[in-house]
């Protein structure tokens, strides 16, 4: 099969296209063939230190929407031609990147009818986040008041649709060029963060979401109720937030996402009931990796880069 690999850590320059034996497929894994691989941060994040993944030779990318090809033993959910869509299991099982992926059954779901592989793809690294973030970790309740950073972000722009679903007051901070795009996901309320300092404007917050980390989480308790939550998916400055949210009686949680299937089939329901859309910014085809990783880590997207592995996708 074809892949994305690199055998040094480095820029986007040290991916290219090689030829791999396919996975091997194991007790309760299920081999798809990749339609659509979504990018993320934590791609190039890896391509650059290979943080839990060591040293390379490695193929990145945890986001794929396929055909089922085949099935190991045990497997009683997916036959051969099923078409599903999940992550593949962080961190360590990366290899999205490729005209196959192997994962555990249990981390994929039946990808909807009316969701084709591109926007499948694009969906389970940061719905998953954000799922975790808001329900699972802050539990989010109807008229709770939610605080969403980079909300017009891959993530963050999933977060506040599932934070609206939840029934909950969104307040985003975008930049102005980007307002109109975080209003119609259903944001009551967008800050432009290069003009105003949300620290100064925003208060009785129950809930932060917070995709950029450091200063913006440090700055985030100045918003907050007693007894709220901040969930930060960046760890930069972890111990003195930590340590400042007790002052402000804030608990905070440091998020890495995790492959659930429960997550992914709530999450598969909110697209097909029509409360959820994934926006892609650009799709490449498989060759130009590095291309989409170079775009991404401008930070300048709107929503989510797409490599298309099949022709025609």
């Amino acid at each position: 099969m074809r892949a994305i690999s690199q055998e040094v850590l480095g820029g986007p320059e040290v991916l290219s296209v090689v030829e791999r034996p396919l996975p091997a497929l194991g007790p309760t894994d299920v081999l798809v063939r990749v339609h659509a691989a979504g990018v993320n941060p934590t791609d190039w994040l890896h391509r650059n230190t290979g943080l839990y993944l060591g040293r390379p030779p490695f193929v990145v990318g945890w986001d794929v929407s396929g055909v089922v090809e085949a099935v190991g033993v045990g497997v009683t959910i997916y036959e051969p031609g099923d078409e599903v869509f999940g992550m593949l299991d962080y961190p360590r099982g990366a290899g999205g990147y490729a005209e196959y992926a192997a994962a555990p059954a249990r981390n994929l779901v039946h990808k909807p009818e009316g969701l084709d592989h591109v926007h499948a793809a694009a969906l389970p690294v940061v719905a998953l986040t954000a799922w975790q973030a808001l329900v699972d970790t802050a539990d989010v309740q109807p008229g709770h008041r939610v605080l969403i950073h980079a909300a017009a972000g891959g993530v963050g722009h999933v977060a506040v649709q599932i934070a609206k679903a939840r029934g909950a007051y969104v307040i985003g901070t975008a930049s102005a060029g980007k307002h109109e795009f975080v209003r119609g996901l259903g944001a009551d309320e967008v800050i432009d963060y290069t003009t105003t300092d949300f620290a100064e404007t925003v208060r009785d917050v129950d809930m932060v979401f917070d995709a950029v980390g450091g200063d913006y989480s440090l700055r985030s308790l100045r918003t907050m109720r007693r007894g709220g939550t901040l969930v930060a998916i960046v760890f930069a400055k972890r111990e003195q937030v930590v340590a400042q949210a007790k002052d402000y009686g804030v608990r905070v949680k440091h998020l890495t996402v995790e492959a659930d299937q429960a997550g992914m089939a709530a999450i598969a329901g909110l697209v097909e009931q029509g409360r959820l859309r994934v926006h892609v910014d650009a799709v490449l085809p498989l060759e130009q990796a590095d291309e989409a990783q170079r775009r991404g880590a401008t930070g300048r997207t709107t929503g989510k880069l797409v490599l298309s592995v099949r022709s025609g996708v």
